[in-house]
């Protein structure tokens, strides 16, 4: 019997009748995404979409990379799951790697399902070897939607409670174009804001666990300090004995072109005491996890396992993602093809009024939207320009201040054509969307 795919408004309803009404869907008419190859996905109406946002960054590689379907396959013929209880080759093995990785010494892993669940394990890890419930992070932030890692993002559109088991202090420095210290110059930017981080400590009662930041903040717009700040920051954090905590969930595996580590763009004092991962190691299989120093990871004293955490199966797809992503230098070509493709966007940007910033580094790219003649975030042009680019064949994404920011984040295999053809597609739908908030 053939298969029928129902119509998209069919199914939206019945997404409506049984989902959250919180689980908000992409454009007027949202997609059903059946199948991709390379940096190309197709709806089930059988449109052809270039991805431009790798389903929030996690598609990393390449949709339906043979070497992560083959081992998928082959490790799910052998057996699916086992749990932490047992040991399991695939697990050491990319373990050892992530490890090597990581930059940290003496580095221990540990195997999430999520980056929520990852910078979960980092927060209790941290809050356990401090004893303190005191957490630093910073404005503008996001690091998952568990109860605990609600309470440390600093972006309201994605907090929507202010209990928390944590008392959280946020501090300046993740946006560079806004806030108090935007006209400064880079050097006065991070003296600034190392000053408010100094005044901050000597307000707080007892000792704070640790700082955690996002190298380049993801749902923040792919928004980013001046390189060094979290060295800098890391100088004042030592002297304290506060723990620093690399959010690497979206800036991880060479994504930024110039460093494989986004801390790596603010390593004078070295790496963090613990990193978390996420999204694109996976290439689409559910895997996260943290990196500490023995000493922090090993600080737990009661049982902790994961029933779900390292399976087999995602380890099997993490390796060979992996293993395509060094074998084939994409964090090279990232630096390569982002950097051509970021130029090219502030090109076709140029004397488009509601464009205030095009920003980034390699394939991590960030378009601040406003009314055009303000400086006023503007989500409305957002929305008009995510669906004037859908009907262009184009996916991108969206954050920033109340959803103001297009993300531009494709699978890191890009080829130039691609990104050619990728920002002449959003020139023409930024235009679009310009000439409907003017009315013509």
């Amino acid at each position: 019997m053939t298969h029928v795919p129902q119509e998209p408004a069919t199914l939206h309803a019945r997404h409506q009748a049984v989902l959250p009404s919180w689980l908000s869907l992409y454009y007027e008419r949202p997609l059903e995404l059946t199948h991709g190859e390379g940096r190309h996905v197709w709806d089930a109406e059988g449109n052809r979409y270039l991805d431009f946002f790798g389903g929030i960054l996690t598609t990393m590689t390449a949709h339906a990379l043979p070497e992560v379907t083959k081992a998928v396959s082959e490790q799910a013929g052998r057996i699916l799951h086992t749990s932490t209880l047992y040991l399991s080759r695939p697990m050491v093995e990319l373990a050892e790697r992530i490890a090597a990785l990581s930059g940290i010494p003496d580095a221990r892993v540990f195997f999430t399902t999520s980056g929520t669940e990852a910078n979960d394990t980092a927060l209790l890890l941290a809050t356990t070897h401090r004893r303190s419930n005191q957490i630093l992070a910073m404005r503008n932030s996001y690091h998952g939607r568990s109860f605990s890692t609600v309470g440390i993002t600093g972006n309201q559109s994605w907090s929507p409670t202010s209990l928390s088991p944590l008392q959280t202090l946020y501090v300046h420095g993740g946006v560079r174009s806004r806030g108090p210290y935007a006209e400064l110059s880079d050097r006065d930017f991070i003296a600034a804001c190392v000053a408010d981080l100094e005044d901050m400590l000597q307000q707080t009662a007892g000792g704070v666990a640790a700082l955690i930041a996002e190298p380049v903040q993801g749902v923040g717009g792919f928004t980013a300090p001046p390189d060094g700040l979290y060295a800098a920051f890391r100088e004042v954090l030592a002297r304290h004995g506060i723990l620093w905590i690399s959010d690497e969930v979206q800036t991880g595996w060479g994504r930024t072109g110039d460093h494989f580590w986004g801390w790596q763009a603010h390593a004078d004092n070295g790496p963090p005491d613990l990193l978390t991962f996420a999204k694109g190691i996976g290439n689409g299989m559910s895997v996260g996890g943290v990196v500490a120093r023995a000493e922090v990871m090993n600080s737990l004293t009661a049982n902790s396992i994961s029933t779900f955490g390292g399976s087999p199966v995602t380890m099997a797809a993490g390796l060979a993602n992996l293993n395509h992503l060094l074998e084939h230098d994409l964090q090279g070509n990232a630096r390569r093809v982002g950097g051509l493709l970021i130029e090219r966007l502030r090109a076709v940007t140029a004397g488009l009024g509601l464009v205030r910033e095009v920003r980034g580094r390699g394939l991590m790219i960030g378009l601040e939207l406003v009314r055009p003649g303000t400086d006023e975030p503007s989500p409305e042009a957002a929305s008009l320009v995510l669906e004037a680019a859908r009907e262009r064949g184009l996916l991108i994404g969206k954050g920033g201040q109340g959803g103001a920011s297009l993300r531009i984040a494709p699978p890191m295999s890009l080829t130039v054509a691609e990104a050619e053809e990728g920002a002449g597609l959003l020139a023409e739908a930024l235009r679009t969307a310009q000439g409907t908030l003017a009315g013509t």
